[in-house]
């Protein structure tokens, strides 16, 4: 039996209602990331929004993002994009990280070494591994937490951006724990010097608060943290 030949015309074909709004909303999302890989960025984004999970989305363009000797992939903007789709959940399985990391475009072998420095197993606590990318941005532990505050603060950019003092005496203290050369004594004495001013502000810190103190200057490299990986 021969297949009768199907004709389509306008009136045929149904356009959802919403399709307009998703291709601007797309649009609009792919300028903001600028991903590398557009189509495996695509999947990545399409697959989410059909989950309604959060989107692998920046919050703004980032210009310049190649500030690194070697243009690593990762960046602020790339990197809170990963808190926003994994802190939730606070423990994540490597498998799930994997897959949204490779829906940033980024690049693999930089997952690969920051696992193997942190020596995680297959479930992976999210703020250890966050603190450890802050630390592939920058080239000092100092300057590591002040990414770590200007990514995670709720404060407006270019604001104070102030944390919780619980999330930086975590991040604080598994950083200066990877990098093995530092006493519990230093760390406990440099997180209570800071204490006085975090209760004037309420439970919270900012960078101007630890930036410029003369204890940081025995504090580890965050650059010399990464370099034992690779």
């Amino acid at each position: 039996m021969v297949v009768p030949e199907t004709f389509y015309c306008a009136q045929q074909i149904n356009i959802p209602p919403e399709l307009p709004d998703i291709l601007k909303n797309f649009t609009k999302a792919a300028i903001r990331t600028q991903p590398k890989d557009v189509l495996l960025w695509s999947a990545a984004y399409f697959n989410a929004l059909s989950k309604g999970e959060c989107l692998p989305v920046k919050d703004r363009l980032e210009m310049n993002v190649a500030t690194q000797k070697t243009d690593t992939g990762l960046t602020p903007g790339l990197l809170k994009t990963l808190h926003k789709q994994l802190a939730p959940k606070k423990i994540c399985s490597k498998e799930e990280l994997a897959e949204k990391w490779k829906g940033l475009c980024l690049p693999m072998d930089q997952l690969k070494t920051l696992l193997s420095l942190g020596s995680f197993g297959s479930d992976i606590d999210w703020m250890e591994f966050f603190a450890l990318g802050c630390s592939a941005l920058a080239g000092t532990l100092m300057g590591t937490l002040k990414s770590a505050c200007e990514i995670l603060t709720e404060d407006e950019e270019g604001s104070a951006a102030r944390i919780p003092f619980d999330t930086f005496t975590k991040l604080y203290t598994y950083l200066a724990q990877v990098e093995g050369d530092m006493s519990q004594d230093h760390i406990d004495s440099f997180l209570r010097s800071l204490q006085p001013q975090v209760e004037l502000q309420h439970g919270m810190i900012k960078p101007l608060d630890f930036i410029h103190r003369d204890d940081m200057n025995s504090t580890p490299r965050a650059s010399s943290i990464v370099a034992r990986a690779e």
